[in-house]
């Protein structure tokens, strides 16, 4: 079965998040800041991560910044969730190696439409 980390600081969104894409078809792992996400992904990388920007310990950019450096950190599918939308920032993101980008609030067809275009379903 394919995993998808939920990253975020709010207990609420990793819970909305988590129900839509375990109706897609994928188990779920929750972080609540970058840190925790990194943590995850070198026990063993998910096959995609929904990731915030903006959180507290480490922030989503740090994280796929970090991400992307690490062994295998080219693999999973990473799908920017935030309300950060400024167009540098998604330019940003995007360059530092996010597959997507969903801006908040999302519904379970945005994010199935993204998960689509990122080759995930």
């Amino acid at each position: 079965m394919k995993t998808c980390l939920i990253v975020d600081d709010s207990r609420m969104i990793r819970r909305v998040a988590g129900r839509i894409v375990k109706d897609m078809g994928f188990e779920t792992i929750e972080a609540a800041n970058g840190q925790e996400a990194l943590d995850a992904c070198l026990v063993e990388m998910p096959h995609a991560i929904l990731l915030d920007w903006n959180m507290p310990v480490m922030d989503g950019f740090s994280f796929l910044k970090t991400l992307r450096a690490e062994k295998d950190g080219d693999k999973p599918i990473v799908l920017f969730c935030t309300s950060e939308r400024d167009i540098d920032k998604i330019i940003e993101a995007l360059s530092a190696g996010a597959n997507e980008y969903i801006m908040k609030p999302f519904d379970s067809a945005i994010i199935e439409s993204k998960f689509q275009l990122a080759g995930l379903l």
